[in-house]
């Protein structure tokens, strides 16, 4: 692996890490919570985002990926518990995954399955980042509206 690999695996890690500390002890409510129509939940946004990196790390190695991006949007009532366990797995792959990453992998030219589009490993890798911190960030939102909206109307305990 070299140093460029390293560094993005450890960047996903890190962000996997604040997902677990957006999760932990927050009830399902909070997280399978839809703030309004064309929005997503917690949850969900978790499951996608995590689906999303693994297909780009298999990408960009050139393995397959059986991903199901449909069904990340349709994941039901997740407790803290289911969360976290996903997020152990993800981090269990992106360990197997990514631990291959060469310099070859981040310079070649890649074609996304789905876009049509080519672009190097690398940039599908940075993108894939940012588009996770994207819903880290709406995960957190989410999270401050639930605060506001919701509780507002329930009142205080």
């Amino acid at each position: 692996m070299t140093s460029e690999s390293a560094t993005i695996v450890q960047l996903f890690h890190e962000l996997h890490a604040s997902l677990r500390e957006a999760v932990q002890g927050q009830d399902s409510g909070v997280l399978n919570w839809v703030p309004a129509e064309e929005t997503n939940s917690s949850a969900v946004l978790i499951v996608h985002l995590l689906g999303s990196e693994l297909e780009t790390l298999r990408m960009v190695r050139g393995l397959p990926s059986d991903r199901d991006r449909l069904s990340e949007f349709k994941v039901g009532n997740l407790s803290a518990d289911d969360l976290v366990g996903r997020i152990d797995t993800a981090d269990a792959a992106l360990d197997e995954v990514g631990s291959g990453l060469t310099a070859d992998n981040l310079t070649a030219t890649v074609k996304h399955p789905r876009r049509g589009t080519e672009q190097s490993g690398l940039y599908w890798l940075v993108s894939n980042y940012g588009h996770a911190n994207e819903h880290l960030a709406h995960l957190q939102l989410t999270k401050q509206l639930y605060k506001t909206q919701v509780l507002k109307e329930v009142g205080p305990a």
